[in-house]
């Protein structure tokens, strides 16, 4: 009989298992709210309430929680007239509320790697296990939750070729157990998409080649402003060290430190230079590092050698002398026997 009122969730329709969500109905108008879920009330304990007025606009605010799996699905309100409590509007637009948490988190992987230079294809696999029948990516801004998941049969997600746009932090979910029902988020990944400015230089003091234990330095310098910059093992599969530097108007430089080095440091290495205010957009890479770690070198026992040689020589002198005593002694033993 009215035109509908409005329904929204706050802080947000993804809600974590266990947490508590408010569903605010709002109007132009006085009256009694009611909500309602698809289905059935379900686990309603307010299904009614009275709008109040708050900043011009009627409204009126449906707590619901401790969350559980029951409480996913669609949410609608109405709004009852003040005298003829039978007579309601029309509904609001639905609220799909979507519960997470509810089994364990996924594994996000990014293919053929996180790290992309521009105009490359990108593949971000989620994997559930046990398999899931849909799942979800995400792209949260800081730690936000999601306003709506959208779920798909597939678990990769095309996002190729790589753009600028296409950098930042993500996030997937698998679902099974009804359509409302979600994973814990997966750990989050960076994707970085390299290409954006000119490529900086990268050096290594003293040298490329190292002895097994000692420490080398890998110096990467950018002529233009930069901010911060990322250090990156080619084909390692671990993502780039990050380092942040004093702002500079003109060039700037970045010193990272390996070591004790080990074979395991042996390999390529690119630097990336890239801006704080835009994290996930980096240089074109420097040219290739080839980083070589030797064995050990010999160590230095001239000293030690020459204090052996010492202490023998004493000795040998030692003995010398004792001869030629007990030799003077016989002697001197046998001129008096035969006086």
């Amino acid at each position: 009989m009215f035109p509908g009122p409005s329904l929204s969730a706050q802080p947000s329709p993804v809600v974590a298992s266990g947490g508590h969500v408010s569903l605010s109905c709002g109007s132009h108008r006085v009256g009694t709210a009611h909500l309602l879920k698809e289905g059935g009330a379900g686990p309603l304990h307010s299904p009614e309430a009275r709008f109040s007025q708050v900043a011009g606009v009627w409204q009126a605010t449906f707590l619901l929680g401790p969350v559980d799996s029951t409480h996913g699905g669609i949410y609608r309100c109405y709004r009852a007239d003040t005298v003829e409590h039978h007579v309601w509007s029309l509904p609001s637009d639905p609220l799909e509320l979507q519960v997470t948490g509810l089994h364990r988190e996924p594994s996000l992987s990014a293919l053929p790697a996180s790290l992309l230079l521009l105009g490359q294809s990108l593949t971000l696999r989620c994997h559930c296990e046990p398999s899931c029948d849909r799942y979800a990516l995400t792209r949260p801004e800081g730690d936000t939750s999601p306003q709506h998941l959208a779920g798909q049969p597939s678990p990769d997600f095309l996002l190729g070729p790589v753009s600028g746009s296409l950098g930042g932090r993500y996030r997937c979910y698998g679902g099974r157990q009804g359509p409302y029902a979600w994973s814990a988020p997966s750990n989050p990944l960076d994707v970085l998409v390299a290409g954006m400015y000119r490529n900086p230089s990268l050096q290594a003091q003293p040298g490329p080649s190292v002895p097994r234990g000692a420490m080398v330095a890998l110096r990467c310098g950018s002529e233009e402003a930069m901010d911060t910059f990322l250090l990156h093992k080619v084909d390692s599969g671990a993502p780039p060290q990050r380092l942040r530097v004093l702002g500079s108007a003109t060039a700037a430089q970045a010193t990272f430190m390996l070591g004790p080095v080990t074979s395991a440091h042996g390999g390529t290495y690119r630097c990336y230079g890239a801006h704080s205010t835009d994290p996930y957009l980096l240089s074109q890479p420097s040219d290739p590092l080839q980083l070589e770690v030797s064995a050990s070198a010999p160590e230095d026992h001239t000293l030690e050698n020459l204090i052996r040689i010492g202490v023998a020589g004493l000795v040998l002198l030692g003995i010398g002398l004792l001869l030629a005593d007990a030799w003077y002694s016989h002697k001197r033993t046998r001129a008096a026997g035969q006086q």
